[in-house]
This record gives structure tokens, sequence and C-alpha cells, in this order.
């Protein structure tokens, strides 16, 4: 008899090891983990959608015939970690069983996605509990760990886009034999409009979809409020679907309501809107109720049929097989050692308003707020908002990386670590992306209103109230120079701060100098 162990961000009815068992011999076990809840402080609404996606995928198991053993989360367990869940199982099916058929010979689990669990599957299970241990490969992403491996072999520098082109190739997606419909590759300089809304003639902003709670929810609210109150957010506005039905509901909504003007307003921000156009489906991706393949094939299908236009379609088709697999692959290549990795030196200490989201910066705190109150902000809230801020101020990455992990509903450390480690700390030297993404106030002006909602003044850079992007951006710059002014795509800036006068210079560094030294009174 053989026990498959399946994990938080593994429900998924397909699921290798699942297809590895059998339903009348073999047994199931999911768990709600103490040590696995807790490692960082995970926002209150992350922790309530995966168990009640686990309790409700668990009783689907059962009625398609599988026996399942259901561990609920207790504080006050002696068994905090899944390694003790585990070995608990075992024995409760060795005291129950006295024919040797019917012991558990094997544990069945699918690859996970971080490597500090994996590394324990791999080198301690077996060993620590005597029983052997069948790891199958995770086939829900479209690029396996080997064939990214085999990609990256041999290349001095590993690009998004032309890995995507390969997936793009490898799916059919948008391909008309071996070419990109509409002859380009990717339509990303048609996805940068800024939304002002309704009044100047905007598409109006589509309502969230909301979810019946059954008592499994309900159960699993109550749960987290009593055992996790400490966790940063709040379950006030608590709409995640629980269920595969649910997201796939969401995933309707999405298509039919806010994929027509995702291209175009995708890197737009406006203040009270915490969704726009976005399809809030990630976490279900990244915790197994929808998977990237069909979510990406509905998307064509509604380009096909004339209901969504090609640079949306391809937009969003990009941020999953291209993107998503991307950082995946990034992950597993260069990990463990990729999350130590400081190459900029940081050691500045994280501003206590990332966890208490109290700030005058009106940016920052719309950012916040939108994360505590939905576990949830959108890629540009988080690069060039947050994540920005976190660049200039010089932020020790390992803090930012927590802080990433901890505060949203679809963050895992595969995907986390690449994107906040690499994509916006560029604490990795550039293995991810050719450049830092270092903005001043004026990209967030551009592409949202949050800046006439502010105390600070985005035109200035050197005034006592001026926005404190603009000589945090300079400072950046200055400091850093040794390591980018031979980038070729910041010649320019640098040739900018070589015109202006040293008087200039030495003003922005100054504030900017006030501005590192009481971040946290900003």
């Amino acid at each position: 008899m053989k026990l498959g162990i399946i994990l938080a961000d593994q429900l998924t009815h397909q699921l290798a090891s699942l297809r590895a068992l059998n339903r009348q011999n073999d047994i199931l076990l999911l768990a709600e983990v103490v040590e696995e809840a807790t490692y960082v402080a995970h926002h209150q609404q992350k922790i309530a959608l995966l168990f009640s996606a686990m309790r409700h995928f668990a009783e689907e198991l059962k009625e398609q015939g599988w026996r399942v053993i259901y561990h609920t989360f207790d504080s006050h367990s002696p068994r905090q970690s899944l390694l003790d869940v585990i070995a608990w199982c075992c024995g409760q099916c060795c005291s129950q069983h006295s024919v040797e058929d019917d012991l558990i010979d094997a544990l069945v689990v699918t690859e996970c996605g971080e490597y500090r669990l994996q590394h324990a599957i791999d080198q301690q299970w077996q060993e620590t509990l005597g029983i052997r241990v069948e790891c199958y490969q995770d086939d829900r992403f479209i690029c396996s760990t080997d064939e990214f491996r085999h990609w990256a072999s041999g290349r001095k520098q590993l690009r998004m886009e032309y890995f995507y082109r390969e997936m793009r190739r490898k799916t059919g997606l948008l391909m008309e034999q071996d070419k990109p419909v509409g002859d380009q590759w990717n339509f990303d300089a048609d996805n940068r409009q800024r939304y002002q809304g309704e009044s100047h003639g905007d598409t109006p902003l589509p309502v969230r979809i909301s979810h019946q709670r059954d008592q499994i929810d309900h159960d699993v609210i109550a749960l987290v409020k009593q055992e996790f109150a400490d966790h940063p957010g709040t379950l006030e506005h608590f709409y995640w679907a629980t269920t595969r039905q649910q997201a796939l509901n969401e995933l309707d909504h999405f298509i039919q309501h806010r994929l027509p003007d995702f291209g175009t307003y995708q890197d737009a921000m406006k203040s009270g809107e915490h969704t726009l156009f976005h399809s809030l489906i990630s976490p279900y991706l990244n915790c197994g109720l929808l998977t990237p393949l069909e979510v990406c094939q509905k998307a064509e299908q509604a380009y096909i049929n004339q209901q969504a236009p090609l640079n949306a379609v391809e937009g969003f088709i990009r941020q999953i097989i291209g993107w998503r697999e991307y950082v995946r692959g990034i992950y597993w290549l260069w990990m463990p050692d990729y999350g130590a990795l400081n190459i900029l030196d940081n050691h500045r200490p994280l501003p206590d308003f990332y966890w208490h989201g109290n700030t005058r910066m009106h940016c920052m705190s719309e950012c916040f707020n939108n994360t505590f109150q939905h576990a949830y902000a959108h890629h540009i809230q988080r690069l060039m908002v947050t994540g920005n801020f976190a660049l200039l101020s010089g932020i020790t990455p390992q803090q930012v990386g927590e802080w990433y992990l901890a505060v949203y509903a679809d963050a895992y450390e595969w995907v986390e670590l690449p994107n906040t480690h690499g994509m916006v700390m560029f604490a990795d030297g550039g293995r991810l992306g050719s450049k830092p993404y270092a903005a001043s106030g004026n990209y967030i002006n551009k592409m949202s209103d949050y800046c006439k909602h502010c105390d600070y003044n985005v035109k200035t850079a050197t005034d006592d109230n001026s926005c404190p992007f603009n000589s945090l951006y300079w400072h950046f710059i200055q400091r850093h120079q040794p390591q980018f002014s031979n980038n070729p795509r910041m010649t320019m800036v640098y040739r900018n701060w070589q015109k202006m006068n040293p008087q200039k210079q030495q003003a922005l560094i100054d504030r900017a100098e006030y501005l590192l030294a009481n971040l946290n009174d900003l």
C-alpha cells in the first residue's frame, strides 16, 4: 500500500502522483501543518484560501472514491512539521493493519515548488522514515526543469523573450505554423496606457465576481481569525475562490469582462481601484485549482472568437507561458545559492511601513492598502512602486523577499524569489534582467493618478516636500555608477547625470541622504 502526499499547491485532479496511485488500494494525505503555515507570516487571506481549498479538494477526492486522511491545523499538536504528520500517519496505518501487504511501503509525491521542502523529500524522508519515496515530475508546467536546464545550457544570457518564443512553438498558442499570429511575438508596446476612468471615455471597470460561502469556508475563516490574528492583512474582503468550479467561474468572468481591456491597461494604476482589468487567477494557478495550458487555451479561443484583441490575449499568455515558466526555470536552475545573492551589497532594514502600511507617500499607501485588504497587488504595483522603493533605498534583498512571500495570496518561493531577488532588487547582478528596474516618481505619475493625491510633489526632487522617489533615484544611480555606467541600456541616464552641475547633484544627494536616514518617517 502506498501513501500519496498532496501538498497545498497541488490541488489538481490530474496531478502526476495521483495518476501513479490506485484509489482502491492506496491512501492520500493532506495536511494543514504549523511549520508550513508560519515559517513566514503569511497573509490571513492566503492561509484561508489554501486551507479552505485543501478541505474542499479532500472532499472531492473522497467523492471520487479515494481514501483520504486529512490533518487539520492544531497549533498545539505535537506534529508541527509535514514529516511529523507523515510519520504519524504511517504509524496509524501500521497500528490498524496486521497484514504486511496492508502496510505503507512507499510514499508518493509530486515534486514541490520550494527548494527547502524538495531537498527534505530527496535527502531526508526515506532515511528518516525507512520508507521508499517516489517523487514524480510536476507536469502541470509546460517546461520541465530538465528542459529549461537544457535550454539555458551554453547561453551567455538567459532572456525571457527567447524562452517565451520556444514555449509558443511548443504549445502552438497564437501560432500559424511556425510564425506568430499577427507577425509579432510581443505586443507589449501596445499595453502601456493609463486608465483615467469612465468619465474620460475609458471602459467602465467590471465588478469583481463573488462566491457563495459554505460551512468549510466559514470554519476555516473562524480558524484563521483565531490562530493567525497576528499575521498581516484582514479577512474582511475575502473574495477568493476556494473550489475548482469557483476558480473556473473566475476565469470565465475574466475572459468575458476583463480580457478585452487587459492588454491596454495592464500597467495602469488608479487610486481606490485594486483590480482594474487583471485576471486575479494567479493564486489558483499557483495552488492548482487551474492549470496554465487550460487558461491560455481559453484566452486564445477568445481571440479566435473575436471576443478579445490580440494585444490583450498575447500579453496575458506571455505572462503565463513566458514569464511564469521562465522564473520557475530560473529558480530551480540556480537554487539554493540564488537566494543568498546580494550583488549590490544592500543592507538597509525594511522600513516598518511595509508591515503596517502607514506612509505619506500616496502611491505606496495605495499599494499597501491593496495588499493588506486583498492579499493582492498587480505586477506594476509590486515592481514599480513597493519594489522600486526598496531597490532605490538599498533594502536587504532577503528582507524584501520575505515580505513579498508573506503578503500575497499567489506567493510561493519558486515564483516569488526570482521576481523579487532578480527582477525587483537586481540582487542577482543581471542573471534575470538586463538592467535594474529603477525609476523616479515620473513613471508612477505617468501610469497612475497617485501623484495627484500625494503630500509630496512629484515635480521636484530637492525641496523638503519633493517626491522621495526622485532624489532616491539619482542617489541609486550615483552610488551604483561602477556597476551600471557601462550598461548599454543605462548610458543615457549616466549622460544626464554627468550633465548636471555639481550643485544640483549635491542637492539631490543631500535630499536622498536625509530620506534614507529617516525612512520610517516618510
